[in-house]
């Protein structure tokens, strides 16, 4: 791999596919075309680093590694996906567990039968605190819940909905749950245990080394080119016609929003370095009250509790805060589920479907499909994308399939 910056001498040609952006749907395309086809591969990346929002970097005054765009935790109950990551990192032990701050209490969270007890104040066992939440719940039907703060109700009750759900969501979301679907909150479980991991998933852990290094080796094949600080919009006119293309930015983007501008939501991340060497006691705490402007603070030492190097008489933390992407330079980080949006998208997906006859373009990951994809989901889906459409199209000259799924 050779990563540079852009520069006016650039040759696009003799490249095999060129990718558009380097998260991980992007990079794990590339990899397995470089690896397993053995043709050459140009990704292309905006940003001054390869990565995407699983970038991550030491805090300078401290060393403790911050990931810049928020937390990232691996989980997945996808074998072949494990599998394919231990090809380029090892992972940590870590389990993800988070509390939740309401009111002048801290909980374990997500909700489970220490959170119960403690809130409501007894020691209940499994079968008691079932019934309880039957009885809390009894206000609305599930099935006949008409919005988000209904169904909330219908599956833990109003007093757990008020002090866990209603004003994070509102921070969240910057509307009354009352205006937001019942969708949002499929599900919304209880555990009658005092399991508090965060994830049910099989595998589970931190990159030993960090995001960057594993990233880095991905795109560390001989046959892989990164050019960094690349506008594709810039000069996409330079790249040969019909180079077959994996194209991760912006759906809309792409198409110069003639079907209109989908909507996102974005995060803002407050960074501070504070003189002790332990500020909450946990990676992740969440604040439930929506007179707190922000929705969670992430202490990055405790990720890695292994790295015993970091300072021990001052810590990083980040406070993390939600709202409507607005501004062209707003980092899109999660797709609205409005039928305004819902209509646009089925739009952009039939000229996907064209790009990909007329000029060899394949759209994907969480950008270029406007769905929101955890880190093991866009790595599946881009080992799916390239086992049933670049590699027929590469090795075989099987057309090009446009449809924004794996």
């Amino acid at each position: 791999m050779s990563a540079v910056a852009e520069t006016n001498d650039v040759n696009y040609s003799g490249y095999d596919l060129v990718v558009v952006g380097s998260g991980f749907f992007g990079l794990t395309i590339a990899e397995r075309t470089a690896s397993q086809l053995d043709k050459r591969v140009l990704v292309l990346e905006r940003r001054s680093h390869i990565g995407g929002n699983a970038y991550s970097e030491p805090e300078p005054e401290t060393g403790i590694e911050v990931h810049r765009y928020g937390a990232h935790l691996f989980h997945t109950s996808n074998k072949r996906v494990w599998d394919y990551v231990n090809e380029f990192t090892e992972f940590t032990g870590y389990q993800h567990r988070v509390f939740a701050k309401a009111g002048e209490q801290v909980y374990a969270f997500p909700m489970n039968l220490a959170l119960v007890n403690s809130f409501f104040g007894r020691s209940y066992t499994p079968d008691e605190a079932r019934a309880l939440i039957a009885e809390e719940a009894k206000e609305y039907e599930t099935d006949k819940a008409q919005n988000l703060e209904e169904k909330a109700i219908s599956l833990i009750g109003r007093r757990l909905y008020e002090a866990f759900v209603r004003g994070y969501n509102v921070k969240q979301w910057q509307t009354d749950p009352k205006e937001l679907s019942a969708s949002i909150i499929t599900r919304l479980p209880v555990r009658y245990n005092f399991d508090n991991r965060y994830f049910n998933d099989t595998y589970e852990g931190l990159p030993v080394d960090g995001y960057t290094a594993w990233l880095e080796k991905m795109a560390a094949h001989h046959n892989i080119d990164v050019r960094l600080d690349t506008d594709y919009f810039e000069v996409r006119d330079r790249i040969p016609v019909g180079t077959p293309t994996v194209y991760t930015g912006p759906l809309d983007r792409y198409f110069d929003y003639a079907a209109g501008k989908l909507g996102w939501r974005t995060l803002d991340f407050e960074t501070e370095v504070v003189p002790t060497g332990d500020f909450q006691g946990t990676a992740v705490m969440n604040y439930n009250d929506a007179e707190v402007p922000y929705t969670r603070i992430h202490e990055f030492r405790h990720f890695h509790p292994e790295r015993t190097h970091y300072p021990t008489d001052k810590t990083v933390i980040v406070r993390e805060y939600s709202r409507f992407a607005e501004k062209d330079d707003d980092e899109p980080y999660y797709p609205i589920n409005t039928p305004e949006n819902r209509e646009k998208l089925t739009a952009y997906r039939e000229l996907a479907k064209a790009e990909a006859a007329t000029k060899n373009v394949v759209f994907g990951g969480r950008l270029g499909t406007y769905q929101y994809l955890d880190m093991h989901m866009a790595i599946g889906s881009a080992l799916s994308v390239f086992d049933n459409k670049v590699a027929p199209h590469l090795r075989d000259g099987a057309p090009l399939d446009g449809s924004l799924d794996g």
